[in-house]
Protein backbone atom coordinates (compact mmCIF):
# COMPACT_ATOMS: atom_id res chain seq x y z
CA UNK A 1 0.00 0.00 0.00
CA UNK A 2 0.81 3.40 -0.43
CA UNK A 3 1.39 6.36 1.50
CA UNK A 4 1.07 9.54 -0.06
CA UNK A 5 1.68 12.59 1.56
CA UNK A 6 0.60 16.20 -0.41
CA UNK A 7 1.70 19.11 1.88
CA UNK A 8 0.32 22.37 0.93
CA UNK A 9 0.67 25.43 2.57
CA UNK A 10 -2.59 24.80 3.99
CA UNK A 11 -3.35 21.49 4.73
CA UNK A 12 -1.18 18.53 5.29
CA UNK A 13 -3.34 15.97 3.03
CA UNK A 14 -2.30 12.16 4.33
CA UNK A 15 -3.99 9.06 1.82
CA UNK A 16 -3.85 5.15 1.35
CA UNK A 17 -3.55 4.20 -2.01
CA UNK A 18 -3.79 0.53 -3.22
CA UNK A 19 -3.13 -0.11 -7.05
CA UNK A 20 -0.18 1.58 -8.79
CA UNK A 21 -0.10 4.31 -11.65
CA UNK A 22 -3.01 5.33 -13.24
CA UNK A 23 -5.56 2.36 -11.92
CA UNK A 24 -4.21 3.41 -8.23
CA UNK A 25 -7.70 3.39 -5.76
CA UNK A 26 -7.57 6.13 -3.01
CA UNK A 27 -8.67 3.72 0.12
CA UNK A 28 -8.81 6.71 2.45
CA UNK A 29 -7.34 10.15 3.09
CA UNK A 30 -7.21 12.18 6.65
CA UNK A 31 -6.23 16.18 7.16
CA UNK A 32 -4.10 17.99 9.51
CA UNK A 33 -3.46 22.08 9.38
CA UNK A 34 0.10 22.38 7.95
CA UNK A 35 2.83 23.48 10.77
CA UNK A 36 6.51 23.29 10.30
CA UNK A 37 7.19 22.78 13.74
CA UNK A 38 5.00 19.83 13.81
CA UNK A 39 7.56 16.63 14.91
CA UNK A 40 7.72 13.53 13.02
CA UNK A 41 6.67 12.02 16.60
CA UNK A 42 3.45 14.02 16.51
CA UNK A 43 1.96 13.18 13.43
CA UNK A 44 3.08 9.54 14.14
CA UNK A 45 0.69 9.42 16.97
CA UNK A 46 -2.26 11.54 14.95
CA UNK A 47 -1.67 9.49 11.68
CA UNK A 48 -1.39 5.67 13.52
CA UNK A 49 -4.51 6.30 16.05
CA UNK A 50 -6.40 7.24 12.37
CA UNK A 51 -4.70 3.82 10.59
CA UNK A 52 -6.09 2.00 14.03
CA UNK A 53 -9.62 2.93 13.66
CA UNK A 54 -9.70 1.80 10.00
CA UNK A 55 -8.23 -1.32 10.95
CA UNK A 56 -4.78 -0.57 9.12
CA UNK A 57 -1.49 -1.81 10.37
CA UNK A 58 1.73 0.35 9.80
CA UNK A 59 3.11 -3.03 7.78
CA UNK A 60 0.87 -2.63 5.11
CA UNK A 61 2.57 0.55 4.11
CA UNK A 62 5.11 -0.52 1.36
CA UNK A 63 6.07 2.97 -0.30
CA UNK A 64 6.04 6.32 0.86
CA UNK A 65 5.76 9.52 -1.46
CA UNK A 66 5.90 12.94 -0.69
CA UNK A 67 4.77 16.23 -2.60
CA UNK A 68 5.63 19.54 -0.52
CA UNK A 69 5.76 23.45 -1.21
CA UNK A 70 6.82 24.04 2.33
CA UNK A 71 10.33 23.47 2.80
CA UNK A 72 10.60 23.25 6.21
CA UNK A 73 8.35 20.39 6.84
CA UNK A 74 10.08 18.10 4.82
CA UNK A 75 12.61 16.78 7.39
CA UNK A 76 9.54 16.04 10.02
CA UNK A 77 7.97 14.01 7.05
CA UNK A 78 11.24 11.93 6.68
CA UNK A 79 11.29 11.41 10.10
CA UNK A 80 7.91 9.73 9.96
CA UNK A 81 8.40 7.47 7.09
CA UNK A 82 12.11 6.22 8.53
CA UNK A 83 11.44 5.76 12.40
CA UNK A 84 7.63 4.61 12.47
CA UNK A 85 7.64 3.02 8.94
CA UNK A 86 10.95 1.51 8.34
CA UNK A 87 10.88 3.57 4.62
CA UNK A 88 12.57 6.25 3.22
CA UNK A 89 10.30 8.37 1.33
CA UNK A 90 10.16 9.48 -2.30
CA UNK A 91 10.06 13.22 -2.95
CA UNK A 92 8.11 14.18 -6.07
CA UNK A 93 10.76 16.00 -8.74
CA UNK A 94 13.78 14.02 -7.28
CA UNK A 95 15.28 11.02 -7.52
CA UNK A 96 13.48 8.07 -8.83
CA UNK A 97 10.34 10.34 -8.49
CA UNK A 98 11.75 12.91 -10.98
CA UNK A 99 9.46 14.14 -13.41
CA UNK A 100 8.77 12.21 -16.64
CA UNK A 101 7.12 14.96 -18.78
CA UNK A 102 8.83 18.63 -20.70
CA UNK A 103 8.37 21.60 -18.19
CA UNK A 104 8.44 24.23 -20.86
CA UNK A 105 9.04 27.44 -18.85
CA UNK A 106 12.04 29.50 -18.51
CA UNK A 107 12.60 28.15 -14.43
CA UNK A 108 11.88 24.58 -14.60
CA UNK A 109 12.71 24.16 -11.03
CA UNK A 110 10.26 26.98 -9.54
CA UNK A 111 7.49 24.69 -10.57
CA UNK A 112 5.63 23.49 -7.11
CA UNK A 113 5.47 19.97 -6.80
CA UNK A 114 1.70 20.25 -6.30
CA UNK A 115 1.51 21.86 -10.05
CA UNK A 116 2.98 19.47 -11.77
CA UNK A 117 1.09 16.57 -10.27
CA UNK A 118 -1.43 18.32 -11.29
CA UNK A 119 -0.45 18.62 -15.02
CA UNK A 120 0.25 14.55 -15.13
CA UNK A 121 -2.61 13.73 -13.44
CA UNK A 122 -5.05 15.79 -15.91
CA UNK A 123 -3.07 15.04 -18.76
CA UNK A 124 -3.28 10.59 -17.64
CA UNK A 125 -7.30 11.27 -17.17
CA UNK A 126 -8.09 13.61 -20.12
CA UNK A 127 -5.23 13.54 -22.90
CA UNK A 128 -5.26 16.37 -25.31
CA UNK A 129 -4.87 20.52 -23.79
CA UNK A 130 -6.03 21.46 -20.74
CA UNK A 131 -6.23 23.95 -17.88
CA UNK A 132 -6.24 23.08 -14.77
CA UNK A 133 -7.57 24.95 -11.86
CA UNK A 134 -6.41 24.58 -8.37
CA UNK A 135 -8.32 26.33 -5.66
CA UNK A 136 -5.65 26.04 -2.55
CA UNK A 137 -4.16 29.09 -0.42
CA UNK A 138 -3.28 30.27 -4.22
CA UNK A 139 -6.00 29.47 -6.98
CA UNK A 140 -3.77 28.52 -9.77
CA UNK A 141 -4.27 27.98 -13.76
CA UNK A 142 -2.05 25.50 -15.55
CA UNK A 143 -1.63 25.01 -19.28
CA UNK A 144 -0.65 21.24 -20.49
CA UNK A 145 -0.07 20.68 -23.76
CA UNK A 146 -1.44 17.66 -26.55
CA UNK A 147 2.13 15.90 -25.97
CA UNK A 148 1.75 15.95 -21.91
CA UNK A 149 3.88 19.20 -21.92
CA UNK A 150 3.72 21.81 -18.72
CA UNK A 151 3.71 25.29 -20.65
CA UNK A 152 3.07 27.55 -17.69
CA UNK A 153 0.17 29.01 -15.70
CA UNK A 154 -0.70 32.24 -13.62
CA UNK A 155 -1.16 32.38 -10.00
CA UNK A 156 -3.99 34.11 -8.19
CA UNK A 157 -4.80 35.11 -4.52
CA UNK A 158 -6.99 32.81 -3.58
CA UNK A 159 -10.30 33.28 -2.42
CA UNK A 160 -9.78 33.03 1.00
CA UNK A 161 -6.86 34.22 0.95
CA UNK A 162 -9.00 37.55 -0.76
CA UNK A 163 -11.31 37.68 1.79
CA UNK A 164 -9.07 37.60 4.92
CA UNK A 165 -7.07 40.57 3.16
CA UNK A 166 -10.64 42.19 3.45
CA UNK A 167 -11.89 41.46 6.87
CA UNK A 168 -8.55 41.92 8.34
CA UNK A 169 -8.06 45.65 6.93
CA UNK A 170 -11.17 47.18 7.24
CA UNK A 171 -12.69 48.03 10.94
CA UNK A 172 -16.64 47.39 10.75
CA UNK A 173 -17.03 44.16 7.67
CA UNK A 174 -17.70 41.19 9.77
CA UNK A 175 -15.89 37.58 9.01
CA UNK A 176 -17.94 35.51 6.69
CA UNK A 177 -17.89 31.95 5.27
CA UNK A 178 -17.70 31.34 1.00
CA UNK A 179 -20.58 29.71 0.49
CA UNK A 180 -23.08 30.51 -2.60
CA UNK A 181 -25.01 33.96 -2.54
CA UNK A 182 -28.75 33.56 -1.50
CA UNK A 183 -31.16 34.13 -4.75
CA UNK A 184 -29.57 35.37 -8.20
CA UNK A 185 -29.72 38.80 -7.15
CA UNK A 186 -25.96 40.69 -7.62
CA UNK A 187 -27.49 43.54 -5.16
CA UNK A 188 -27.19 42.95 -1.39
CA UNK A 189 -29.46 44.19 0.88
CA UNK A 190 -27.21 43.86 3.94
CA UNK A 191 -23.65 43.72 4.89
CA UNK A 192 -23.02 40.20 4.79
CA UNK A 193 -24.98 39.65 1.63
CA UNK A 194 -23.20 42.77 0.09
CA UNK A 195 -19.08 40.57 0.85
CA UNK A 196 -20.54 37.53 0.03
CA UNK A 197 -21.66 38.68 -3.42
CA UNK A 198 -18.31 40.62 -3.99
CA UNK A 199 -16.63 37.97 -3.27
CA UNK A 200 -17.57 35.00 -4.47
CA UNK A 201 -19.39 36.61 -7.71
CA UNK A 202 -16.22 38.84 -8.18
CA UNK A 203 -13.98 35.21 -8.06
CA UNK A 204 -16.39 33.58 -10.56
CA UNK A 205 -15.84 36.78 -13.05
CA UNK A 206 -11.77 36.07 -12.46
CA UNK A 207 -12.38 32.89 -12.90
CA UNK A 208 -13.98 33.61 -16.41
CA UNK A 209 -11.81 36.18 -17.64
CA UNK A 210 -8.82 34.07 -17.29
CA UNK A 211 -9.82 31.10 -18.47
CA UNK A 212 -11.38 32.93 -21.62
CA UNK A 213 -8.03 34.54 -22.35
CA UNK A 214 -6.41 31.26 -21.80
CA UNK A 215 -8.56 29.28 -24.69
CA UNK A 216 -7.59 31.96 -26.80
CA UNK A 217 -4.23 31.74 -26.58
CA UNK A 218 -3.91 28.37 -26.65
CA UNK A 219 -6.16 28.46 -29.58
CA UNK A 220 -7.20 24.75 -29.76
CA UNK A 221 -10.07 22.80 -28.19
CA UNK A 222 -9.19 23.00 -24.51
CA UNK A 223 -10.57 21.27 -21.39
CA UNK A 224 -10.76 22.70 -17.98
CA UNK A 225 -10.36 20.60 -14.88
CA UNK A 226 -11.16 22.00 -11.39
CA UNK A 227 -9.30 20.62 -8.17
CA UNK A 228 -8.98 21.90 -4.88
CA UNK A 229 -11.45 22.05 -2.13
CA UNK A 230 -14.06 25.14 -3.44
CA UNK A 231 -13.95 23.52 -7.31
CA UNK A 232 -17.36 21.80 -6.27
CA UNK A 233 -18.68 25.03 -4.66
CA UNK A 234 -17.77 27.03 -8.03
CA UNK A 235 -19.21 24.13 -10.32
CA UNK A 236 -22.33 24.26 -9.09
CA UNK A 237 -23.17 27.48 -10.24
CA UNK A 238 -21.33 27.82 -13.02
CA UNK A 239 -20.57 25.54 -16.60
CA UNK A 240 -16.70 26.51 -16.80
CA UNK A 241 -15.16 23.06 -15.91
CA UNK A 242 -15.57 20.02 -18.14
CA UNK A 243 -14.21 18.04 -14.93
CA UNK A 244 -13.75 18.21 -11.16
CA UNK A 245 -11.55 15.80 -9.26
CA UNK A 246 -10.68 16.95 -6.04
CA UNK A 247 -8.09 14.29 -5.77
CA UNK A 248 -6.37 15.21 -8.52
CA UNK A 249 -2.78 15.80 -6.59
CA UNK A 250 -3.07 12.33 -5.03
CA UNK A 251 -3.52 10.52 -7.61
CA UNK A 252 -0.51 12.18 -10.00
CA UNK A 253 1.67 11.12 -6.62
CA UNK A 254 0.22 7.99 -7.38
CA UNK A 255 0.96 7.60 -10.77
CA UNK A 256 4.32 9.12 -10.22
CA UNK A 257 5.31 6.33 -7.41
CA UNK A 258 4.38 3.91 -10.12
CA UNK A 259 7.02 5.31 -12.65
CA UNK A 260 9.02 5.24 -9.81
CA UNK A 261 8.61 1.90 -8.72
CA UNK A 262 9.75 0.61 -12.56
CA UNK A 263 12.59 2.51 -13.03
Amino acid sequence: MLLAVDIGNTNVVFALIEGAGEAAVIRTRWRIATDPRRTGDEYAVWLLQLMAIEGIAREAVSTMIVSTVVPRARHNIEVLGQKYFRLTPLFAGEGAAQWSFPIDVEEPRSLGADRALNAMAAHAAHPGDSIVVDFGTATTFDVVDFAGAYKGGIIAPGINLSLDALVSNTAKLPRIAIENPRGDSVIGRNTEDQMLIGVFWGYVALLEGLIARLRAEIARPTRVIATGGLALLFDRQTDLFDAVDPDLTLKGLAILAGQAAQK
